[in-house]
């Protein structure tokens, strides 16, 4: 075997490859953009180089500088990971002519399924199913909608470069098609640098099964079982698992064979993933699946495939490139065990999942007996709009189905993360939700049950911003102490004329201060029996916190220092001028403002836009002047790979826009003002 490796990625793929590497004991070489400078996977390999800007444009996917890393560093190889540069065949092709091994197929391989419409076509030819649909080369948009109407309604259009649900819509009705074919094709340019896409029909009841695929140099080829990924959002997976539930051993065996027949259709090396449609209206069967396309490369899901046949992927694929045989062959691969994923995303699901960034101020991650965790971040990093938002993936594994939810629901119970908003929550609801649990599900379920699921927004937790209230308080005036100051300093000096009672053992205080962004008012009482805090209209009596100690005859507790705590099923933890609370797997963040600090905005009934998350202005529809109705396109904002759209929030004029199509946003920045038709006739 060779005995460096480079791997051209980053985050939890980057750390993940290194990790075997080490143990076979290679020297491992990390590339890294100026975001990433401090990261995880640049900290744990023998080297690291930069390689330009934090856009991957200008870093991970320029192909030049990572060969030019390559020879300064003497890498004998390069692992491509996932995404970015490793299903391009050019890359390839450049390792080989730099007489690097490449870890992954042959170029020949990546070009011939890397295109969907090349993929299903030769797919069709070698007789395998496939579903039906568009493939051919002409893009005109009236052609295509043509197209889209002649196979009827549901449509997919799907990026033909395409992966990861970037580049995919659904379409319902003709009246949709335009808008939608639009928004593929900027994401499939944005993403692949190819705004081609294809038209299919869309299966109802669809599950999205996948075959794992490895083939080495001396003509074997294997498959190691599916997984069935069906369990999505936007046609991005959210749990994985394997084996596929209610999956008939005559489908496994059916389907198994046509995935290695794709494999030795075009010569395939490595690991590779071949991916099938199937229609789980009356169950699993045999006859009723279609290929839809085949990813070259490492799949994110793989950790449940590893679990189930206990093989480590990322060693065959580092042997396989070396030359040497596959570990095993067809009659000596087992099933053991069933094993699911968790993606853990910095994403809101409350807010119609947008993407969230920021410091982790804190993560830290459940346990369980069969756990595993991936993940390229840790406590303290930053949480970029540059990449995939994904902070970690939570993989577990039981001798059962239902053994192994129970472990991955444990493990996610038990994580806290603080700062960026995450999708823990939402996933441990998964793991318990009716349906799921039973194995009756497809790609449509999580859209169906978003708001049995928490997905939706959820009123304010009464108990987490009291508590977090009282440790705002109580953190500040301990400061205020120390330093020898009285209460009436700064943000903190709207009390009421008896809002002291030095003499006394009551006090009392408001505080105003924002609940996840939105203003609010506190009241916060304390009297012999502890402090309760009163929040819009909602009291709640808060136990005394621990690590406390009091401050002369007040009657509150004060902290000296800003310190993580528990308060039975509740983590407080202070950070700069906020505190966060987590509950039940739920982030609510505290912070005190001065009333003085007027919101603009707000005020003569104006509307304003605003950015939700960080992120690159796409495009704009509006300008000065320009009436717009509720609903109305303003601008769309592309973050972590993703487009979102931001619309009026009412009737009436725009007054200002404040971005250009190019331009970079951070979240709360303002996209444009609108006077409101109500406000105007006033």
């Amino acid at each position: 075997m060779f005995s460096s490796v480079l791997i051209a990625n980053r985050g939890e793929i980057a750390v993940r490859v290194m990790k075997t590497a080490k143990r076979l004991g290679l020297r491992t070489i990390a590339v890294y953009s100026e975001a990433d400078a401090n990261a995880m996977h640049v900290r744990m390999a023998d080297e690291a180089y930069p390689i330009g800007p934090a856009p991957a444009r200008d870093s991970y996917l320029v192909i030049d500088k990572i060969i030019a890393v390559a020879r300064e560093a003497h890498a004998e190889a390069i692992h491509p990971g996932y995404g970015f540069l490793s299903e391009r065949a050019e890359f390839a092709e450049a390792c080989e002519a730099a007489g690097i091994v490449f870890v992954g197929p042959p170029a020949s391989a990546i070009r011939a399924m890397g295109l969907k419409d090349g993929a299903k076509a030769l797919m069709q030819k070698a007789g395998v199913p496939v579903v039906p649909g568009y493939h051919g080369a002409m893009q005109e948009a009236k052609f295509l909608k043509e197209k889209a109407y002649e196979i009827g309604y549901p449509v997919l259009i799907k990026a033909v470069a395409g992966g990861g649900g970037k580049g995919m819509k659904r379409v319902d009705k003709a009246m949709d098609f335009d808008d939608a074919l639009a928004s593929a094709q900027r994401e499939a340019q944005g993403a692949f640098g190819d705004p081609r896409v294809l038209i299919e029909k869309y299966v109802l009841s669809p599950r999205h099964i996948e075959i794992q695929v490895f083939g080495d140099t001396h003509g074997n080829v294997v498959h190691l079982f599916e997984r069935d990924c069906s369990l999505q959002r936007r046609h991005q997976k959210v749990i994985e698992e394997a084996p596929a539930p209610g999956m008939p051993q005559a489908m496994r065996e059916a389907m198994g064979r046509a995935a290695v027949e794709a494999a030795r259709a075009v010569g395939y090396v490595g690991a590779g993933t071949v991916e099938f449609i199937a229609d789980g209206s009356q169950g699993l069967q045999p006859d009723r699946f279609w290929f839809m396309e085949m990813n070259t490369r490492l799949q994110v899901e793989h950790p449940v495939t590893e679990a189930i046949t206990g093989q480590d992927l990322v060693e065959w694929q580092l042997r396989v490139a070396s030359g040497e045989r596959l570990p095993l062959l067809q009659d000596n691969l087992s099933i053991e065990g069933h094993a699911v994923e968790a993606r853990l995303y910095a994403e809101d699901p409350e807010k119609g999942f947008l993407p969230s960034t920021g410091t982790l101020h804190a993560l830290e991650f459940g346990t369980a007996e069969g756990v595993r965790i991936d993940t390229g971040v840790e406590e303290g990093a930053e949480v970029s709009p540059y990449y995939d938002p994904m902070i970690a993936k939570v993989i577990a594994h039981g001798a059962t189905r239902d053994e192994a939810l129970d472990r991955l629901g444990q493990a996610l119970a038990g994580t806290v993360v603080a700062g960026p908003r995450t999708n823990v929550r939402f996933l441990k609801a998964l793991t318990e939700a009716e349906g799921f649990r039973e194995g009756d599900f497809d790609t449509g379920f999580i859209d169906r049950n978003v708001e049995a699921l928490g997905a939706v927004p959820q009123p304010m937790d009464a108990k987490a911003a009291a508590v977090g209230v009282l440790r705002l308080i109580q953190g500040e005036l301990g400061r205020l102490a120390f330093h020898g100051l009285g209460p009436h300093v700064g943000p903190w000096s709207p009390i009421e004329a008896d809002g002291f009672l030095l003499s006394s053992k009551e006090w009392s205080r408001q505080l105003a201060f924002e609940l996840n962004g939105e203003r609010k008012v506190a009241t916060v009482n304390w009297s012999a029996n502890g402090p309760t805090v009163r929040v819009d209209g909602q009291s709640v009596d808060v136990p005394d916190l621990p690590g406390h100690h009091r401050l002369g005859r007040l009657g509150g507790f004060i902290f000296g220092h800003e310190e993580h705590l528990y308060l039975d099923d509740t983590r407080v933890m202070p950070v700069a001028d906020r505190v966060f609370v987590i509950r039940d797997g739920r982030q609510t963040e505290i912070r005190a403002f001065d009333p003085l600090d007027v919101d603009l905005d707000h005020l003569n009934g104006g509307g304003s836009v605003k950015a939700p998350m960080h992120g690159k202005v796409v495009q704009v529809f509006v300008e000065a002047g320009q009436q717009v109705a509720k609903g109305d396109r303003i601008a769309v904002i592309e973050a972590m790979k993703m487009e979102h759209t931001l619309v009026a929030p009412s009737d009436g004029t725009v007054t200002m826009v404040a971005v250009l199509a190019g331009e970079q946003v951070a979240e709360g920045a303002p996209v444009a003002a609108i006077e409101v038709a109500e406000a105007r006739a006033a």
